[in-house]
């Protein structure tokens, strides 16, 4: 994968992401998602999703649209500020 500069405005989700993996009934670790995400073929490891929540990665759309399932909501709520 290319290595690209992230700048943390770039990154609109990650905040959202884990707002959402924590507010679950019963919190979601960076490895428990990982591994929903993984359930689906997504191949997500729990740095990686560190990373995405600190505005440190780029989300791809596919993985957008996973963590959202995974998350168990719309995608749309990803993108809420």
């Amino acid at each position: 994968m290319k290595k690209t500069t992230v700048e943390p405005a770039k990154n609109v989700l990650g905040p959202a992401i884990r707002q959402l993996r924590l507010g679950q009934r019963v919190a979601v670790s960076q490895q428990d998602l990982a591994g929903r995400l993984a359930a689906q073929g997504v191949s997500v490891d729990r740095s990686a999703i560190a990373r995405i929540e600190a505005g440190q990665r780029y989300v791809l759309d596919y993985e957008a649209a996973a963590l959202a399932k995974a998350l168990r909501v719309p995608i749309e709520r990803l993108y809420r500020r």
